[in-house]
């Protein structure tokens, strides 16, 4: 196991976290709000008109994996229980047999190819789906959508594997505001944007690991077995992207519950038998004496996650339950890292804070990776 020490002198050497980021992860991280605004101008060129004209659908169904997906569930959450259209998410090939032409199908993608992409595009021409396409320049999904005649948002040549959320996120937060299902101001890239560069800005490679965020908690995780608990869908939505990434690029499993349903599983984990003993949480303890990878428990706030959940016999807030996590966690000497929480007083619009977390989420799994040289190790 990498030490702190040897780690956090890696995270200071550039040209060391260069060589040791072939694919150039950690640029591409920090483009991610470049990335906003430049989909967001792709995505308006496209011509969305083309599908919003005949007004709100039945159903969106989005067809997409790993990012794609986790873009899906981010919109899912954004629109709520009381969205008038419902937003499922599918992997693909197959569309669900119901969809019809009172349906959107919106099809996601950073290659644009592969069965599961572009056999679902050419189903939905036939079955007379509205389409929507988002993936590479000239790939054969790009070809679908074209002779569909559906728009198609075509990314650019430049988009690095694991890092094109916002790419995939964009197009559908501007459809959805578009039909009136998102107030313009929730679905604001260029606030998005400008949250993506403050956090890249904050975590990015000349800043030191005791004024970065995501350094900070990159260094936490050398030896965590972590577990991630989110107040309520939207943060869950973040978990799970938290999840993937740590585990896609640093190797790191990772555990994740969403509150307040999933609060009896996490206060059970948090008091288990992997609880750290008394002064494991020591950070100048010596790990040579260390049995392994200890839990440290992650928080995903969001103040806007309000109502109860109706379906348990006490019914508790998200922010209840996650008050709840946190006693039990301190009563069981778990370390518990902050995903990028405000501080009193500061508030954000809700994406905005989102893409916040994301972000620092982001940068803390690439750094890691190169911490561990995780990225050379792994076969292109």
């Amino acid at each position: 196991m990498t030490s702190p020490e040897l780690a956090e002198e890696v995270l200071a050497d550039l040209d060391l976290l260069r060589a040791r980021d072939p694919r150039g992860l950690l640029p591409a991280v920090a483009g991610a709000g470049a990335q906003v605004r430049e989909t967001t101008r792709l995505t308006r060129e496209t011509g969305l008109d083309r599908v919003t004209a005949g007004g709100r659908p039945r159903g969106i169904v989005v067809i997409a994996r790993r990012e794609g997906a986790v873009a899906a569930a981010v919109l899912r959450a954004l629109l709520g229980p009381a969205s008038p259209v419902t937003v499922d998410v599918v992997p693909g090939p197959e569309l669900p047999v119901w969809m019809g032409p009172s349906d959107v199908a919106v099809v996601a993608t950073r290659t644009g190819a592969g069965r599961y992409a572009v056999t679902p595009a050419y189903e939905a021409a036939r079955r007379g789906v509205a389409l929507v396409g988002v993936g590479a320049e000239d790939s054969p999904l790009h070809a679908a959508c074209a002779n569909a005649r559906a728009p198609y948002v075509a990314l650019p040549a430049t988009r690095v594997r694991h890092t094109t959320l916002w790419s995939l996120l964009t197009p559908m937060l501007l459809l959805a505001a578009d039909l009136g299902l998102l107030p313009a101001d929730a679905a604001d890239t260029e606030l998005v944007a400008a949250s993506l560069d403050e956090a890249a800005a904050e975590c990015g490679p000349a800043r030191e690991s005791f004024v970065n965020p995501a350094k900070t908690l990159a260094l936490e995780l050398l030896d965590a077995l972590p577990v991630i608990v989110a107040e309520g869908p939207l943060a869950g939505a973040a978990a799970g992207r938290v999840a993937d990434q740590l585990a896609t690029l640093a190797g790191l499993p990772v555990s994740s519950y969403r509150l307040p349903d999933q609060r009896v599983a996490a206060r059970t984990v948090l008091g288990g038998p992997l609880a750290p003993e008394e002064g494991a949480d020591d950070f100048f303890r010596d790990r040579l004496d260390d049995a392994g990878r200890r839990l440290r428990l992650i928080t995903i706030r969001d103040a806007d996650a309000a109502g109860h959940d109706g379906g348990e016999r006490e019914a508790r807030s998200a922010g209840d339950a996650m008050q709840e996590v946190l006693r039990v966690a301190a009563d069981h000497n778990v370390p518990v890292s902050a995903l990028a929480e405000q501080g009193p007083g500061e508030r954000s619009p809700r994406l905005a804070r989102l893409a916040r977390q994301l972000a620092v989420a982001d940068f803390s799994a690439v750094y890691l990776a190169l911490a561990l040289d995780h990225e050379r190790a792994l076969p292109s």
